[in-house]
């Protein structure tokens, strides 16, 4: 079964094609390539998924960064310096 893994870095994107066994999960996909995701989240398609979610053919595996700023506290700072000026 053919499916992509993509890895979300600081400025670029990486994008590998993986050929796994029928049944194989998430973690599979990211073992095989020795991604560890402690720091981030992983989806498929945008979906955030577990790891021990089985793929199926076609697939995007998504390994995603932690995000650098709260988007509830960005838009707050953004909120007061606008209301301050």
């Amino acid at each position: 079964m053919k499916v992509e893994l993509a890895i979300a870095l600081p400025g670029n994107q990486r994008v590998f094609e993986l050929d796994l066994e029928a049944g194989a999960t998430v973690a599979d996909a990211l073992a095989s390539l020795d991604i560890d995701t402690a720091q981030g989240a992983v989806g498929i398609f945008g979906t955030v998924v577990e790891p021990s979610r089985v793929l199926r053919e076609g697939d995007r595996v998504e390994v995603y960064r932690p995000l650098q700023v709260d988007p509830k506290q960005a838009r707050r700072r953004r909120a007061d310096a606008k209301s301050r000026r």
